[in-house]
């Protein structure tokens, strides 16, 4: 005996079957959506990272920038302290130097006929203040002579003013001591004679 199916249960029942192998759009938005929200923190953190990495390298150059002038300081320092430690001493030497013209000086003027041991004791001095001389250039110590230069006040320590008709106003006129200078600094200033106007 053969039963009459009702049309309208069959598609009722195919429907379902057909609803299961279906995806929806939105679940593939969904699931893109949802990597896009994984890489997300990764990209934050390599971005953090970056910027970390910038400033240490930032930090980095500029201790040693700092660490480089340190360096150079204590190098100047050094070099300093090398070459003026002895300026106390070097000023007492130039004393002694100094006495040696006063010496000369003091003899009289060469002449003719005069006594030989004038002579001898003359050139005597003569020779030890040439080598003194020269051996305190050697050691960066070395003296000026400003007369008939312009007064420095860097340099020259004025004594005494004197108008002169020869020389033009603010010449030294004439240096009781030279200049002394060690490795470029002032170790004595000359005591000198100042020109001024004429009255």
């Amino acid at each position: 005996m053969t039963q009459d199916t009702d049309p309208t249960q069959v598609e009722t029942q195919a429907a379902p079957a057909a609803s299961d192998h279906v995806t929806p759009p939105q679940d593939a938005a969904e699931a893109g959506a949802e990597q896009a929200t994984e890489q997300s923190p990764i990209e934050q953190r390599i971005a953090e990272l970056e910027q970390e990495a910038a400033e240490m390298k930032e930090k980095w150059l500029r201790s040693e920038a700092e660490n480089q002038n340190l360096r150079t300081r204590a190098k100047r320092d050094v070099d300093d302290a090398r070459q003026y430690a002895v300026q106390k001493f070097a000023r007492d030497v130039v004393e002694a130097a100094e006495n040696m013209r006063r010496a000369l000086s003091s003899l009289p003027p060469a002449q003719d006929g005069e006594d030989t041991v004038i002579t001898k004791m003359r050139e005597g001095i003569e020779s030890t203040e040439r080598s003194f001389i020269s051996i305190l250039e050697r050691h960066g110590i070395k003296c000026d002579d400003p007369s008939g230069k312009a007064f420095d006040a860097n340099l020259h320590q004025a004594m005494a003013e004197q108008p002169s008709a020869e020389h033009a106003p603010g010449t030294v006129m004439q240096a009781w001591t030279p200049t002394w200078t060690l490795h470029g600094r002032l170790l004595k200033p000359a005591m000198v004679v100042v020109a001024k106007a004429g009255e």
